[in-house]
Order: C-alpha cells, then sequence, then structure tokens
C-alpha cells in the first residue's frame, strides 16, 4: 500500500459513501482527458495491467463474473470492477472473488478525495462518483498485480472513464438495447457506436450480431481500428434442458463444438451472456497456453452473479432488470418459470415492480402488463432521489393493465411482508425493474434469514 495511506484512516464508511453520493453520477464537464490527467497524477497505476474491457446495455455485469470466474477456474488471478453495486459499495472492486477490505477502500478513498481537492486548486475538475471509484480500483490492482483485470463500463463506451485505459487485450460488448437515450443517442446504431469506443487496434473484439443496427455500428467501427472480430450468434447456442434452478445448453463457436455448459438459476438469457464470456475466455485461455473446454464449463457453471434472475427464496426471484430490453428478458424467464408447473385454481404470479424517473417504465410497463405473464403488479416505492412515486407508477400501471389486479405497497419492508414473508404457498413472486430495487430487497430478505 502506498505510503500515503499508511496512516491510520480516521473516515468511516458512511462518510466516504455520503461525500461520493454528493459528487454528480453524470454530467458534460468531464471528459477522458480529465481522466487521463487524473491518472498520471498516480503514476499510471493502469500501465502493465491486463485489461478486459465489457461494455453494452445489458448483460455486463453477468459476462464480467463469468469471465473472471473461468480465467480463476484456470488458476489465473482476476480484479474486478463494476457498476453498480446490488448492496454493499465495496462489492464495485474485488479480487478474486473477494471485495475490497473496508480498511482499504477507505485508505484508497482518502488518497483519491485529497488528490481530486488538490487538482481542483489547479484548475482540474473534481472526479465524478464512477470516476473516483475507478481511480481507486486502479490504485489497488496495481498493487495486487492480479494476472487479468475486467472493468466494466459505467456508461456508454466511447467516454467512459474506464476506456481512458488504453492497452487491453480482449474487449466485449454485450446486448445493445435504448438506455440512457439523451446521452447516448436515440436508436440502437447510434448507441451501439458509442460502445463500441472501447475497441482497440489489434485488440479482439467479441460481439453478437444482433441487433442488425446495433451489429452493423459495431462491425463498421471494429474495422476502422483494424480489431480481429469474433461474432457471437443466437445459432450458436442451443437449450437442451431448463428449470427455474439450472439451464444447460450447448454452444458451438469458432473454436469449440458442442461446449456442454450448465448455467445457475432460470435466466434464459444469460445463455447469450454466457456464451459472449466463453468466447472471450476461450481467446485469452489460448494465448496463455491453458485453454481447455472443461475450465469454461466449469467457470460458467461455478459463477454466482446475484441479483439476475436469483431465487433468494423458494418460489421468489429477483431480477434487476431496468430497461425495455432487459425486460423482455426478465419476462421470457418468468414465462418459462410459470409454464413449467401446474397451475392451481388460487395461484398467483405476483410481480413487485419500481424504478427511476429517467427510465423509459412507461414502455416497460405496457410490456408487462401486455404480457399475460403476471396476475398481480404491485407498486414499490423505494429510496433514493431518482425513485419514480408510487403515484405514477401507479397511473401506468392502470393505464396498460388488462384484468390484472393492481395494488400499491407503502415500502420495501411493506412489499417483502405482505407479498414474501406473508404470500400463500402457491404464490411465486418476481421483483424487477430497479437494481436499486432488487439490492433492497435482497439485503432485506438475507437479513431476516
Amino acid at each position: 500500500m502506498s505510503s500515503n495511506r499508511q496512516q491510520k484512516t480516521v473516515i468511516s464508511m458512511r462518510e466516504a459513501e455520503d461525500y461520493l453520493d454528493s459528487t454528480p453520477r453524470f454530467t458534460n464537464k468531464s471528459s477522458l482527458e480529465n481522466i487521463r490527467k487524473y491518472l498520471a497524477r498516480f503514476g499510471n497505476p493502469e500501465r502493465g495491467l491486463r485489461i478486459v474491457h465489457v461494455a453494452g446495455t445489458n448483460g455486463k455485469g453477468s459476462v464480467c463474473a463469468q469471465i473472471a470466474s473461468c480465467l480463476r477456474e484456470a488458476g489465473l488471478s482476476t480484479g474486478l470492477f463494476i457498476s453498480p453495486h446490488l448492496s454493499v459499495i465495496r462489492e464495485r472492486i474485488s479480487l478474486d472473488g473477494e471485495m475490497i477490505p473496508e480498511e482499504e477502500f477507505l485508505a484508497l478513498f482518502s488518497e483519491v478525495k485529497q488528490e481530486c481537492l488538490r487538482a481542483a486548486e489547479e484548475g482540474l475538475p473534481h472526479l465524478l462518483y464512477f470516476e473516483m471509484l475507478f481511480m481507486m480500483a486502479m490504485l489497488w490492482f496495481s498493487e495486487k498485480r492480479p494476472d487479468y483485470v475486467i472493468l466494466e463500463t459505467g456508461l456508454g463506451g466511447r467516454l467512459d472513464a474506464t476506456n481512458a485505459v488504453e492497452e487491453k487485450e480482449v474487449t466485449v460488448i454485450t446486448r445493445i438495447g435504448l438506455d440512457h437515450t439523451a446521452l447516448l443517442g436515440n436508436t440502437e446504431a447510434l448507441i451501439a457506436q458509442e460502445k463500441a469506443g472501447i475497441l482497440r487496434r489489434n485488440c479482439p473484439a467479441v460481439f453478437l450480431t444482433e441487433p442488425e443496427d446495433a451489429y452493423k455500428a459495431i462491425l463498421e467501427k471494429a474495422g476502422e481500428v483494424c480489431a480481429p472480430v469474433f461474432e457471437v450468434s443466437p445459432q450458436m447456442w442451443k437449450v437442451n434442458r431448463a428449470d427455474d434452478n439450472t439451464i444447460d445448453f450447448s454452444l458451438n463457436s469458432r473454436y469449440d463444438k458442442n461446449l456442454r455448459i450448465t448455467i445457475r438459476g432460470g435466466a434464459l438469457y444469460q445463455c447469450e451472456n454466457a456464451s459472449l464470456a466463453a468466447t472471450a475466455c476461450g481467446i485469452l485461455l489460448r494465448k496463455e497456453g491453458r485453454y481447455d473446454p472443461e475450465i469454461l464449463e466449469r467457470g460458467i457453471e461455478n459463477c454466482f452473479w446475484p441479483g439476475r434472475m436469483e431465487e433468494i427464496l423458494p418460489g421468489v426471484w429477483i431480477d434487476g432488470a431496468h430497461n425495455p430490453d432487459g425486460i423482455r428478458a426478465f419476462l421470457e424467464s418468468a414465462r418459462m418459470i410459470r409454464d413449467q408447473k401446474d397451475h392451481g385454481d388460487n395461484e398467483r404470479m405476483i410481480l413487485l415492480f419500481s424504478c427511476v424517473s429517467d427510465k423509459d417504465y412507461s414502455k416497460e410497463l405496457e410490456m408487462i402488463c401486455r404480457s399475460g405473464v403476471f396476475t398481480d403488479l404491485v407498486a414499490v416505492p423505494m429510496a433514493g432521489k431518482r425513485a419514480l412515486d408510487v403515484y405514477s407508477l401507479r397511473q401506468y400501471m392502470n393505464r396498460y393493465s388488462s384484468g390484472m389486479n393492481i395494488c400499491e405497497a407503502e415500502s420495501v419492508e411493506d412489499a417483502v411482508k405482505r407479498f414474501i414473508k406473508d404470500r400463500d404457498p402457491e404464490d411465486r413472486v418476481f421483483a424487477a425493474g430497479s437494481l436499486y430495487l432488487v439490492g433492497e430487497m435482497r439485503s432485506l430478505i438475507l437479513s431476516q434469514q
């Protein structure tokens, strides 16, 4: 640890989080040039790290976790930087599956904060929330020296703080959908162009062949920077068996025929994410001389990523779907779970829903109501300034519902008690619409077990 951090840290986690929360999340004033200036002030801790960079609209966190799991299965150490966190902010920075210790998090925070204050005196803008955490991660990984560092972008790609890293081993772009349209563009092609900003010359690029407009935009960018292309298409995988506990599927990639992969949980969309992760890891492990198909199979099977169609209690699932494309994938998995079991006369499919006000919640609720998957829809208020109020939620639920029971909870705690703890045994309950909701609910449920 740096000599600047040798002294005992006196700040608390609450004080550190309060300070981070006081910094803006998004602004047009920040730039990659500023991030690179900060990296230089810290001695360019990113240099010498072997970076796997992951961007996309949905599935980034899952792909990052699956890549890390496969690399560890091959005997390689991995640093992981993700966004957002579900329950604890330290989840964002981890080494070999263990999040950064509190003492080290606080020491790094203090160092980065002090440098921000010094830089401000010299006219350099203060780092934003995500940028501070990214700087802390780079400093930590530069000391721990893992074999690989997996970076998940925060927003977009081209202008994301993580894209200040120049040298990369592999880039991965997950499924593209409409999200953050005010900042990234209002079409899949425009959003894909922003995400494709992470690509680098001679660095392998792994991405999907759909949606078509997004695929074409990424392919064009790969051509411009001379990035070797590794395409992943839906035709490459086939689901052999699926239930609410596991999904078994076969993957036929460019180099591997009939990989037999098992995924924990009932999220059908994880087949797509696992295919991207397996392809990226295949590239890395071949370069390492450690490639073995069984490593990929074990790595993905052993990977657990909370809050993604996670059965947190028997008959209760939580999923971080928070945009229209994520809701589409969530509904596909929820429908599969519903259709697997015989329906009792009194069985209900209950969805606890909340969202932040800057998302396309109207479209999401329209998709949910018209899917026919759920019998009951519950508006749940969340903590935080960005949360959409329950009155607005109820308005849109009533606008699109047809024969569904619509109601509201007083709080997350109330929702957990009434619709999870006190539910009828035949009821199946889901929570979706926001990672913040899933995080709150997950922490509450686990604390009560």
